[in-house]
Formats: C-alpha cells, structure tokens, sequence
C-alpha cells in the first residue's frame, strides 16, 4: 500500500480521532475524588533526564510539569494522600539502551525527580517507585503498593511519554483490573501526559528513529479509550 493510498483510505478514520480528541470533556475534581481514600493520582516519568536534561530530555514533555502540578496540588487540597511516581532508574547497562540512547541512569541526576514536584510540600508523602523498562508494571514495587492499597479503586495516571510508560502504565492498570473483575476507573486526562516529537528530517541526520509526537499522541490516547480507559481533557 502506498502512502496516497493509505491517508485516503484513514481520512475518514483520522477526521473522527481528530473531532473525537476536540470534544474530550474536563471532569470535576469533586467527582472523581468524591472519596479521596480511594484515589491515586500516579505520574510517569516525571524526572530530570526526561524534563531538563540529557539525550531524551523534550520540551513537550517539560510542558507537563505545570499542569501535573496543578492536579497534584488540587487532588491534595481534595484530601487525596496517593501519589506514585513510577521513574526511570536505569542500570549502567541497562539492556533498554539498545533502544533508546542512555537516560535516566541510576545515581544520576537525571533520574530524579524534577525539582518542581519535589518542592511540593507533600512530595516526602509521596511513593517513588524505581524501574529499569517502559514498563511500570515490572517495576519490583508497584504490585505490592497496588496490593497494599486494596481500597483504591480510582487512577489519575499523567506523565509521559502517551505512547510508552504512560500507555504501558494505564493498560496495565484497565487489564488487571479486567482480569480480576475490578470495577476500577483509569482515568487518563490529556492536558497532563504528552510524548516527545522527532522529525523525519532530523532523524535521518542523526540515525535515530523518526517519531511524529502530535501524531502518536493522538492514536495512543485514542487506543487508551478503545480498551476502556477514561480519557478526558483534565481534571479541575
């Protein structure tokens, strides 16, 4: 199939995606936190070498900080005390190195957290879980934090990137839940997760992988919303 060929045959498709993102509602914080006990607020990523600096560090992804500020802050006053924070803490050696350029390496400040979150005054309540994928999931503590918190049935998940650790992060979340026949929410709210973007053009030059951010982080929220993910367009 031809690149003509395809855009024709996924107009239609990108048209409803594109009027389907414009129309996301914003929820009140009031409803999704109607009992702050039983709601986590968890931010992927939300570290140095993907905020300020190092190989993977984005502009976009800097962007989050404010608004993931402003729901941290919000949920808090709400009376929600469930914050995790899933960071990239990479080994030296990290096999994932193959994939993406070294980040994020364990002892390092890239893998802090941003100096913005930290300076919250709730930040030492906050669960700092380590791991060494794009997959929460296989983090060693967040199974047991999930297994320890029985009664929380509602995730706010923010961070990035839309379509690696965060996506990895709420599918994980829906189908566990599915899995154990869970009525839990994921809630997914767009103004606070983001992912990087690299130009064809800039990719060639430096040998990496092209990646069309507004692009992926459009089907990827769309694919969150297709397997029963609740996207919206923020929390207020």
């Amino acid at each position: 199939m031809d690149t003509a060929a395809l855009l024709r045959q996924s107009q239609t498709f990108l048209d409803y995606v594109t009027q389907w993102e414009a129309s996301l509602p914003t929820l009140a914080l009031s409803g999704v936190a109607a009992d702050p006990a039983r709601v986590a607020v968890i931010a992927v990523d939300m570290t140095n070498g993907f905020c300020h600096s190092g190989a993977l560090a984005s502009p976009r992804v800097k962007n989050l900080i404010a608004p993931i500020l402003r729901l941290m802050e919000s949920a808090y006053r709400a009376g929600v005390r469930h914050f995790v924070l899933p960071q990239d803490t990479h080994e030296p050696d990290a096999v994932e190195f193959g994939q993406f350029p070294p980040h994020c390496v364990r002892g390092t400040a890239e893998a802090e957290t941003v100096p913005e979150i930290k300076a919250l005054p709730f930040y030492s309540e906050m669960a700092v879980l380590p791991k060494n994928s794009i997959s929460s999931s296989l983090s060693a503590d967040l199974e047991p934090w999930l297994q320890a918190h029985p009664r929380v049935d509602t995730f706010v998940v923010v961070g990035d990137c839309t379509d690696l650790c965060t996506y990895q992060l709420a599918m994980y979340l829906r189908l566990r839940a599915n899995a154990a026949q869970l009525r839990q929410r994921i809630v997914v709210p767009a103004e606070a997760v983001d992912t990087y973007d690299l130009p064809v053009e800039t990719a060639r030059a430096i040998g990496a992988v092209p990646h069309p951010g507004d692009l992926l982080h459009l089907i990827f929220l769309y694919s969150l919303m297709l397997n029963g993910v609740e996207v919206v367009r923020a929390i207020r």
